[in-house]
């Protein structure tokens, strides 16, 4: 999994360092985020999973925080460090290894939706496709509950896992700017 996530966090990063100003203001497949928006939610998140690896208060969302890029190592680090993913997170009462999962798809996710939106290129590989589609389908019914999700959207049968991934969190495969 530290594999996966060191591959999302590096392609997501990249995309982040490849945003321009021009684009700031466009719109994203992530419902209510403009780039410019996302991207700060993308660096909050950041923080946010690097001092629960830690097993850190995380920081408020309105804290000011470097962008997700410069947040890439210590993110990374902090989800390196040994036996962080056993027990239970004392901040959201969920097993590790699932605040993991969280992670995961969190960057992979909102590094499709930022790459989709400045015409940049995103790779999702197989496995992380797959690793990503089994936990949105565990949380697309909590997670649309919760608002973090939009309405599934249909994909087609021979989608592949992370497509499907996508569209069970509310998000168009084929979205387009």
């Amino acid at each position: 999994m530290n594999e996966m996530l060191s591959r999302a966090v590096t392609g997501t990063a990249a995309v982040a360092r490849g945003v321009r100003d021009d684009q700031l203001g466009l719109p994203t497949p992530c419902d209510g985020f403009d780039v410019r928006e996302l991207l700060g939610h993308l660096a909050w998140t950041a923080a946010m999973f690097e001092a629960l690896a830690r097993r850190e208060q995380p920081p408020s969302q309105d804290a000011d925080h470097a962008p997700f890029a410069d947040r890439a190592a210590a993110l990374l680090a902090a989800w390196s460090e040994p036996g962080v993913t056993e027990g239970t997170s004392p901040t959201m009462g969920m097993p590790m290894a699932m605040v993991l999962q969280m992670v995961l798809g969190d960057t992979v996710i909102h590094g499709w939706d930022l790459a989709r939106a400045t015409g940049q290129e995103y790779t999702v590989d197989a496995a992380t496709g797959e690793a990503v589609a089994a936990f949105v389908e565990g949380m697309a019914p909590q997670g649309r509950r919760l608002g973090v999700f939009g309405k599934e959207v249909p994909v087609a049968s021979d989608a592949s896992p992370f497509e499907r991934a996508l569209g069970l969190s509310g998000r168009d495969p084929a979205w387009k700017p």
